[in-house]
């Protein structure tokens, strides 16, 4: 008995210096891991202004809203009694499901002792503190078994207004779109590392560390977008896509000497229900063929060749060529025999712009095509933004190169180019030759300060002669005045641009008559360009698919409406003649018809029924067009008298300070800020 004693308490001993010295380590690791955790501290993601500092995307607190559902914390009785008042309170608040299916739910999580239920995803802060008050989690943090994980959702406050290009990004799946991909890097920050540990009840507390990283929460994008203008050129295309059915469209607005993208807008119909969504952006990576728009670099090529000038003849017969059995034809006849090259562009003569381009490079194609390249029209633009299609010109030496590939690539056929990449080639033109990168991004802010600003991006400081430029900018203001837009010969301002109508190509049967894409590119105020702007619509399904008659429009009204809202911008000179229609505030649209009506203004109202207006001058009237004012938005009140504009504010509950007297020509809250009922807003005033 004494040696088994002896032995056992040996072995005891053993045992105690095995586990001290040799399993110590090993489990008191293993101990530590199961109670103490480096968790991700996420850093808040940072936001994106447009450039009045509209807030387009920011992230908001949200919170996963799990119960405790078997603590033992909560008696049966308090659980039995207080369960239906909890799951009707629930049901009040977010309306998806009946009390009593709440109720089952959460008998039956209780008999499973689940301690991590999941009640709700995403919910806000004012909804949390609902909850907080509700039956049974009303007793406290751990007696009434509420368990708050938070959390932050990204808010776009104008919903679908510019979607595709704000865009998303999904880095655990290498999906980057729109800005939000391109800078995000910015905009995502670092993530922190914080220590915690495992309580009694399952949850992770905080516990002091040394090494504890705090998270550096991401930095703010100002965009170069404009909300107003972006509401407008939206607004636009939307109406005369459904007016024409068609399959989408887009509309690209950019300032000419910045390169600044002030308005962009990508349109596609949805086949289900017809209606129409930013579900690609066609502007930035859709390359197709421009049709008579590309007429302007094959013009540019001939006059900087010195191989034309707009006053020579060419024999055109009966607008009907043909280039080793395939024809090419004028759309709308200007007159058998001779035509000026002036006119052959002006009129987009597909006859007379071809015939001039075989001719003259017909014994060497490859100097053509050169040309093309020097003025930066065969690579892409170097967009931030992801997806950017590749444009294609062909070469002399690609295997489909045929007999009909110069004449055809003459009127923009047999190559591709996006919208945008042709837009800032016409940009080009209107800076004075100077082709510059299209901006998204001004600056980039972190708690408010300026930490990086970007400048305009130089990609050809020439795209041809002076002499060259000074010509053809004649000839686009021609094409208004005298040919294939003289629907914008009456605007706001000269008009400077380009129509195209170009059948769409199918692989398996050639070009398609039936389907078209409608399109026009240019720049205003003509005589001193302010924006250069591309409107694409593509197949229209209603009979009419004429640029002239589908895309014009789209481009008259956004120059009409832009011309409203930009104060700074005078109309100019209207076919020789003064405008002499007053400058009106916008406002009332009552007050307004009733001093027209007074004083014999032509009056143009586009909706009797709207409340709320902005004037625009359109053709020899005061045209007015609903100005829409939406709830917790801040609107733009700029250029309104200061009783209209105060009583707009009061009634979305705001606090209005006056300075100065006349017309609003500055707001403290910039427009579409989201508002808050009780704030306070300040509007400077001059005449």
């Amino acid at each position: 008995m004494y040696g088994g004693m002896l032995l056992f308490a040996a072995a005891i001993l053993f045992k105690l210096i095995h586990i001290q010295f040799i399993e110590g380590p090993v489990l008191l690791k293993d101990s530590e891991e199961q109670t103490l955790r480096y968790f991700d501290v996420e850093a808040v993601r940072g936001s994106i202004y447009a450039s009045d500092g509209s807030l387009l995307a920011t992230s908001v607190p949200v919170f996963d809203i799990r119960m405790d559902v078997a603590s033992p914390l909560i008696p049966d009785e308090v659980f039995n009694s207080e369960v239906l008042p909890l799951a009707t309170s629930i049901s009040r608040l977010f309306g998806d499901k009946p009390a009593w299916k709440i109720k089952s739910e959460l008998v039956e999580q209780r008999k499973k002792g689940n301690r991590y239920y999941l009640l709700r995803r995403n919910v806000t802060y004012p909804q949390l503190n609902e909850i907080r008050q509700f039956p049974i989690f009303n007793r406290g943090r751990y007696r009434g078994g509420l368990i708050v994980v938070p959390g932050t959702r990204r808010e776009k406050p104008y919903g679908l207004l510019a979607e595709r290009t704000i865009g998303y990004e999904k880095p655990s799946e290498q999906i980057r779109v729109g800005l939000e991909g391109a800078y995000g890097a910015f905009l995502s920050g670092l993530n922190g590392k914080q220590l915690r540990r495992r309580v009694s009840n399952g949850e992770w507390r905080p516990v002091f560390d040394e090494h504890e990283v705090e998270p550096e929460n991401g930095k703010d994008v100002v965009t170069t977008l404009d909300v107003s203008i972006q509401d407008v050129a939206e607004d636009a295309l939307l109406k005369h896509l459904e007016e024409h059915r068609a399959a989408w469209g887009c509309v690209v607005l950019m300032e000419v000497k910045t390169g600044h993208i002030k308005a962009i807008a990508n349109l596609h119909r949805d086949s289900a229900d017809g209606t129409y969504q930013e579900s690609y952006n066609y502007a930035i990576g859709a390359s197709i063929e421009p049709g008579s728009t590309f007429k302007l670099a094959s013009m540019i090529s001939l006059l900087e060749d010195g191989l034309v000038d707009p006053g020579d003849t060419i024999d055109i017969g009966r607008g009907v060529v043909t280039y080793h059995g395939i024809e090419i034809s004028d759309v709308h006849p200007l007159r058998d025999g001779r035509i000026t090259v002036r006119e052959a562009f002006e009129h987009s003569s597909n006859a007379g712009i071809s015939t001039i381009v075989h001719q003259s490079y017909a014994a060497r194609p490859q100097q053509f095509i050169d040309r093309l390249f020097s003025m930066s029209l065969g690579e892409p633009l170097g967009l931030e933004i992801p997806g950017e299609g590749k444009p294609f010109i062909k070469d002399t030496r690609h295997t489909s190169w045929s007999g009909v590939s110069l004449p055809f690539m003459s009127i923009g056929y047999e190559l591709k180019i996006t919208p945008l990449q042709l837009l800032t080639f016409y940009n080009a033109v209107a800076n004075g030759g100077t082709l510059v990168r299209p901006m998204f991004a001004s600056e980039i802010r972190q708690a408010g300060k300026t930490v990086e600003k970007f400048s305009p991006v130089v990609i050809n400081r020439s795209i041809c002669s002076e002499s060259t430029l000074s010509l053809v900018q004649e000839m686009l203001e021609g094409v208004v005045q005298n040919g294939t837009a003289t629907r914008l010969k009456k605007s706001v301002c000269r008009i400077a641009g380009k129509t195209g109508t170009a059948q769409i190509a199918n692989r398996a049967a050639g070009y398609d008559k039936s389907n078209y894409n409608a399109s026009f590119v240019g720049y205003f105020p003509a005589d001193h360009p302010e924006y250069s702007c591309i409107v694409v619509v593509s197949r229209p399904s209603t009979g009419r698919y004429y640029a002239s008659s589908v895309a014009v429009p789209v481009f008259k009204e956004i120059t009409e409406k832009v011309y409203a809202t930009q104060l700074e911008i005078q109309p100019r000179e209207q076919g020789g003649e003064v405008f002499s229609l007053p400058r009106f505030a916008s406002g009332y649209q009552q007050d307004i018809e009733f001093i027209c009506r007074d004083l014999g203004i032509p009056l143009d109202t586009a909706s009797s029924q709207a409340e709320w207006v902005i004037t625009v001058h359109a053709d020899s009237a005061l045209r007015l067009d609903t100005k829409i004012i939406r709830d917790h938005i801040m609107p733009n009140v700029l250029g309104m008298g200061a009783r209209d504009a105060m009583y707009i504010l009061e009634r979305l509950g705001l606090s209005v300070k006056i300075v100065g007297t006349g017309y609003v020509r500055e707001q403290s809250v910039p427009a579409g800020s989201p508002i808050d009922k009780g704030g306070r807003v300040t509007l400077k005033l001059n005449v």
